[in-house]
């Protein structure tokens, strides 16, 4: 995190050297630089609502180490696990390039090239990989509160619309990538990874979505956050915000 004064006013900007490059595509959207594996993030101009700017987080190789192989027993799910996790190790930081970074390493694990051996995805390309992963790092800076408010929001909050714009996609393509976002692959071996992995971000993965052409996108939220106050304050919102994604 950068901070500057400048007459007076202080600006902040997230910075990050991620360990792989993301596509330089995202200068498209308004407040993202990317330079190769460095990303500067500016939430004057990047977030739609900006609000809280504190996030939750675990180091992502203790939760490798210390979670991912974790067996469910009768006694503790895997998602109660996930939570002892969470409220035993967690860590609040304001700093959105830590944030950055974590959610690139979580990232290109739960969607690492060896998923890409499973018959079942045999349509599913190392691009849709890449896609995934630095899809997911950008929208790890949204945030919503225990009540089910949105306080953090930017263009990558919804997913289809925004990687078409980022990724140059067409509509079907989009929706394809999204659905392999939100539904984890549709295997419940990768889903039960996933909600161990996401961990690292302090909670558990929900999108507001109930179908492709719905496009609402998702966010990581802390365990026990009001979903229904999420989605209705979603719905009331989302129109809006999708048409200036429509204009980059």
């Amino acid at each position: 995190m950068v901070t500057t004064v400048d007459a007076g006013v202080k600006t902040v900007r997230y910075e990050a050297e991620l360990e792989s490059a993301l596509s330089p595509n995202w200068n498209k959207v308004p407040g993202v630089l990317v330079n190769g594996r460095s990303v500067s993030v500016d939430p004057e101009t990047y977030f739609f609502r900006f609000e809280n700017p504190s996030w939750l987080l675990c180091d992502w190789d203790r939760v490798r180490a210390e979670l991912l192989d974790n067996l469910e027993t009768e006694e503790t799910s895997f998602e109660q696990q996930t939570l002892d996790f969470v409220r035993r190790n967690g860590y609040r930081t304001e700093d959105g390039g830590e944030v950055l970074k974590t959610a690139q390493r979580m990232y290109s694990y739960i969607f690492r090239q060896e998923h890409l051996e499973d018959p079942d995805l045999g349509w599913v390309t190392p691009r849709h990989l890449r896609i995934l992963q630095e899809m997911g790092t950008i929208m790890a800076l949204n945030r919503v509160e225990l009540t089910g408010h949105i306080s953090n929001v930017g263009p990558a909050w919804f997913f289809p619309l925004c990687s078409e714009k980022v990724f140059e996609l067409d509509k079907e393509e989009a929706g394809l990538v999204d659905e392999l976002y939100h539904g984890t692959f549709f295997n419940e071996s990768r889903r039960v990874e996933s909600v161990k992995a996401h961990a690292a971000l302090g909670g558990r993965l929900v999108h507001g979505c109930h179908s492709v052409p719905n496009q609402s996108g998702g966010c990581v939220v802390n365990y026990g956050t009001d979903i229904e106050e999420f989605r209705l304050e979603l719905q009331s919102f989302k129109s809006e915000w999708m048409d200036t994604i429509r204009a980059f």
